[in-house]
């Protein structure tokens, strides 16, 4: 059974919260086979999504919140996970701007060096839940697992899975052959209704077959409503839970020693 994360266990550098699975939903207080890796958005912080960890309250799983490395420009505040800043014609800041350097640090010193090799989790056991421009990064994550993970298993060079609040694959990259170019990470995208509006969800049809060239499972998942912002309800949460109730693992009920066959 892997070995739940602590603070001492990653580099000093990153700055993140780790949310214990809670003693009523877990078979013992070490019992958490499962990471849930939360990413939020641009302008956002780590702190602000503490509260979302606690809320989903997911069985034998250990939630770290990762905040991005680099702060916004001009007293924005908040901080993003870009290789850079531009803005849009509409002078929003732009979502999808290359993620090469936090895609690195995520694969390398979160995942890999840490919950694999010192923790003992494998990549199936690993989640990833973004949010915004924080999904757009768990996207690449997922994507270019792979190329990072040398020396990592085969079986294991896949995550568990990825839910995308608001955010497709972005432009950058060429897609890969079909077939067994694809990454087979299971993906959920979520994301406001597709009306023809203008800004009406950054979700395009475009996206969502662009996110189709890169991963083998995809299944999209779009409010009644405009607007790619985090589920409002229980009916726009439902399939967030379901996706991940599929994707996480049980020790429920094995005995302490068993060794998994895959």
């Amino acid at each position: 059974m892997p070995t739940p994360p602590t603070h001492s266990h990653f580099p000093s550098h990153l700055t993140l919260t780790i949310t214990p699975p809670s003693l009523s939903s877990s078979t013992t207080s070490q019992s958490s086979p499962n990471i849930l890796l939360l990413l939020h958005g641009i302008g956002d912080t780590s702190q602000n999504l503490s509260t979302l960890a606690r809320a989903l309250n997911l069985p034998e799983t250990t939630i770290l919140t990762l905040q991005a490395p680099t702060p916004l420009p001009f007293d924005l505040g908040g901080f993003h996970w870009g290789d850079d800043i531009t803005f849009s014609p509409a002078g929003d800041l732009d979502m999808d701007v290359g993620f090469s350097r936090s895609t690195k640090t995520i694969i390398q010193e979160v995942i890999v060096d840490t919950l694999l090799k010192k923790c003992g989790y494998r990549g199936r056991d690993i989640i990833v839940f973004g949010i915004g421009q924080g999904g757009m990064v768990g996207l690449e994550v997922a994507r270019h697992f792979k190329d990072f993970s040398e020396g990592v298993k085969d079986g294991d060079r896949e995550l568990g899975g990825v839910v995308s609040i608001g955010a497709p694959v972005g432009l950058s990259g060429k897609a890969p052959a079909s077939g067994t170019g694809k990454s087979r990470t299971p993906v959920l995208v979520v994301a406001g209704k597709e009306d023809g509006g203008e800004r009406s969800t950054a979700v395009s049809a475009a996206g969502v077959r662009r996110t189709k060239e890169w991963f083998e499972f995809v299944e999209v998942s779009r409010y009644k409503r405009r607007g790619d912002g985090m589920p409002r309800n229980a009916d726009e949460m439902r399939p967030v839970m379901e996706f991940l109730a599929r994707r996480l693992r049980s020790y429920k009920g094995v005995p302490e020693g068993s060794i998994e066959l895959s």
